[in-house]
């Protein structure tokens, strides 16, 4: 018996979306047709979209590779989704995300992003052209550099960041490149080899080559560093979980990590604002906002659970039953027995708007405002073509909040400093 095509999908056809096969096609009945442009957009068969913020600009593909489920995402122009589930995720013009895709809450693919098959991502941030190989596993981190979809930062296949601890934190989120240089879209790319790992929180400097089959497990801050190799040595050892771990460099890159998105915030609010326009509507730009809210958020809630026992309440027996001094060195520094993280919080709160220096900032964004009236509201062509005097002054711009806050939350903590 032929099934009966729901209202939804008559209205969206009623505007000139192709569903090609409405049948097959769900719709909840939350999801604001309005926000689903009538403009090219392809919504194949097999395919479900739900969330009452939920939004569809023109051109994009939908479910040419395999069926697909949208919930609450923001999709700007010219995406494709090809097969796989996307909830809670911003997608800005050009971002292809590929089968098998599995992209949760607080992920951010900025333009021209892209991701191969099967690849899972959730709180990460891709900044313009960075491209996931295939079979990878990349949560909890921000990835920049690259100047072009022939000149990318780039994750081979195989690849996976290790974001979770025999402590059971996710205290763990890496910064591959970074925001203050990796906003100019300027940078050299940085590549990680396929079939390797991170395990976070690490930190690289753009230009970063690791070669296939490598663990990361270090930071390198070094620009244009080949890193490869293995451990020297196997090993098989007693092992108790929350044994010693270096506090110093997890809590200091959690902190860089958390400065990096307040400042990208920054960026967002005082330039991005500017593009504000019909290939990048008001509705996407409230969801980019407000998926790094939600990353932000998340960051700080992982930290703070870090802090053991404090984050389960004043004298809760901490997780696994372990007693706080085995869950973390013996020192004085131990956070467990310090108790900085009220301070630390205090810091977060107070500093998340900071907006750093205004005659730096008022500088750069009139060097944006001049490429805006040359090039038009074309976010790229207008970054780049930044001279290179301006874009510094950016930079310094966004460093200056990142150097503030990390100094703010270290005075919290001066046994880190």
């Amino acid at each position: 018996m032929k099934k009966e095509i729901s209202s939804k999908i008559e209205a969206m056809l009623a505007k000139g979306i192709r569903v090609a096969n409405p049948a097959s096609v769900e719709i909840g009945d939350e999801v604001d047709i309005g926000r689903i442009s009538g403009d090219g957009v392809v919504i194949h068969t097999g395919c479900k979209i739900f969330g009452s913020s939920t939004l569809i600009l023109q051109g994009t593909k939908v479910g040419y590779e395999g069926p697909v489920t949208i919930a609450n995402c923001q999709v700007g122009p010219n995406v494709e989704l090809k097969a796989g589930f996307f909830k809670d995720a911003v997608f800005l013009e050009q971002a292809v995300l590929g089968s098998g895709s599995h992209v949760r809450e607080g992920t951010i693919l900025e333009e021209q992003a892209r991701i191969a098959h099967t690849v899972g991502l959730k709180h990460t941030i891709l900044f313009p052209f960075v491209t996931l190989g295939s079979l990878i596993n990349f949560c909890d981190c921000l990835m920049a550099g690259g100047t072009s979809r022939q000149d990318h930062s780039e994750v081979g296949s195989a690849y996976i960041h290790f974001n979770y601890t025999p402590r059971q934190d996710k205290a763990t989120p890496s910064l591959i490149g970074d925001v203050p240089r990796g906003v100019m879209l300027n940078q050299k790319p940085i590549f990680l080899g396929g079939q390797g790992g991170m395990v976070g929180p690490c930190r690289l400097a753009f230009g970063t080559v690791v070669a296939a089959g490598a663990i990361i497990r270090q930071d390198e801050l070094r620009p244009g560093r080949l890193v490869f190799g293995e451990m020297s040595k196997s090993g098989n050892i007693p092992y108790k979980p929350g044994r010693p771990i270096p506090l110093k460099r997890v809590v200091v890159n959690n902190i860089n990590y958390i400065a990096n998105l307040m400042a990208l915030m920054q960026w967002y609010l005082h330039v991005r604002a500017l593009f504000v326009a019909q290939h990048f509507p008001a509705e996407l730009y409230a969801g980019l906002k407000a998926n790094l809210n939600l990353a932000i958020a998340e960051r700080i809630t992982r930290l703070k659970a870090f802090y053991r026992p404090g984050s389960e309440g004043e004298g809760a027996t901490p997780r696994n039953g372990q007693d706080a001094q085995s869950s973390c060195s013996a020192d004085r520094r131990c956070p467990e027995r310090n108790g900085a993280w009220p301070q630390l919080e205090e810091v977060f709160e107070r500093q998340k708007h900071f907006e750093g220096n205004q005659n730096l900032r008022d500088s750069f964004l009139k060097s944006v405002e001049q490429g805006i009236t040359r090039s038009g509201k074309t976010y790229i062509a207008v970054i780049q073509g930044l001279k290179k005097a301006d874009s510094e002054v950016g930079t310094q711009w966004l460093q200056g909040i990142v150097d503030h806050i990390t100094d703010e939350a270290l005075q919290a903590m001066p046994s880190y400093r």
